[in-house]
């Protein structure tokens, strides 16, 4: 593998709460251009993992590259031009405009005070068009649906033109149309993409590979179809299903059986 295929390396990550250990001493890496899944039962510590990637939390232990470079050695301007977060909670304390939550974006590209450009405002209403959602940059964010809050997460993420999303279960809070709508677009968009995902059957859709994390440790690595087996569910989640290929897809397909079944198969 070429080293400058590599977006991010992540080694011997490690964090903890306190004395109760969140992460321990992971190991994985992302190649420009792919979609990388990060999966596992909740408190498996997936959302821990992205939050030291975008520096919300400062690890305890290992490194971070991003481009070869540290991230402990870069400006939080220059890692924000080259990384952008989407995540699952985009509550905001005031009553923003759409455009304005947009406008957000552009802020790694300006200085302290500077106003905006002529280009600032190309770039938001570029990306609102990206998402569908050109006519409502005068709406209220507050007034917005959950799944056109999300689009409006990804525009400002469109307008910050980064090219590696960090995404922490973007469409968890989502119904089905929304999820698919949303994971549709971030795909269009060619961006590399490393995710959080709570749904298996969505992972095995969308993602090129997959890292399963279960009590902070990495217990799995693959494609979908290597990692997402009915024995490797069973492991990973206490859980029983059936896993075949779907004809209309040609993806992995998890069915769940219900806790009544499971008791009667064993």
């Amino acid at each position: 593998m070429a080293e400058n295929s590599v977006r991010l390396q992540v080694r011997n990550l490690s964090f903890s709460y306190g004395e109760k250990p969140a992460v321990d001493h992971v190991d994985f890496h992302v190649n420009r251009g792919e979609f990388v899944g990060l999966i596992g039962p909740n408190g498996s510590g997936k959302s821990t993992v992205l939050k030291t990637i975008y520096r919300a939390l400062p690890p305890d232990e290992g490194e971070i590259l991003l481009d070869g470079k540290p991230i402990a050695d870069m400006s939080y301007r220059e890692s924000a031009l080259k990384m952008a977060v989407v995540g699952q909670e985009n509550d905001v304390p005031f009553n923003f405009k759409v455009r304005e939550i947009v406008a957000m974006g552009r802020t790694p590209h300006k200085r302290l005070f500077d106003l905006d450009t002529p280009e600032d405002r190309y770039m938001v209403h570029h990306a609102l068009e990206h998402v569908g959602m050109e006519d409502m940059e005068e709406r209220s964010y507050l007034h917005l649906s959950g799944g056109e809050r999300q689009r409006v997460i990804i525009a400002r993420a469109v307008a910050q033109e980064s090219d590696f999303f960090i995404m922490d279960e973007p469409t968890n809070h989502l119904d089905i149309s929304y999820q698919l709508q949303i994971f549709d677009f971030v795909r269009r968009l060619g961006v590399t993409v490393l995710s959080a995902i709570h749904d298996l059957n969505m992972a095995a859709l969308y993602c090129d590979r997959l890292y399963v994390l279960k009590r902070g440790r990495v217990v799995l690595e693959g494609t979908p179809e290597e990692v997402l087996t009915e024995a490797n569910i069973r492991d990973v989640y206490g859980v029983s299903c059936t896993v075949a290929k779907h004809p209309a897809t040609d993806k992995v397909a998890i069915t769940f059986l219900p806790a009544r079944r499971q008791k009667e198969d064993t």
